[in-house]
């Protein structure tokens, strides 16, 4: 999961021609915080995805998984 929303702030942020430092202070975010998510890193926090993906206009939210898509 984490690598695709990396992936799709990664398409945005150059969507709008912005460069990691560009989006790192319109965002507030830090520059190591956007490269590692970017770059897919598992363990960051959800409170800072919705901060960079607020600047696109999106949000994280729990949505129901199809039928045999359980992680066990």
């Amino acid at each position: 999961m984490t690598n695709e929303i990396g992936k799709f702030i990664k398409q945005q942020r150059k969507k709008y021609n912005m460069t990691q430092e560009d989006f790192a202070i319109k965002s507030g975010l830090g520059l190591r915080f956007i490269r590692e998510l970017e770059q897919g890193k598992k363990t960051v926090r959800l409170d800072k995805v919705n901060q960079a993906l607020l600047m696109f206009g999106y949000t994280l939210a729990p949505s129901r998984m199809k039928d045999g898509e359980i992680n066990e």
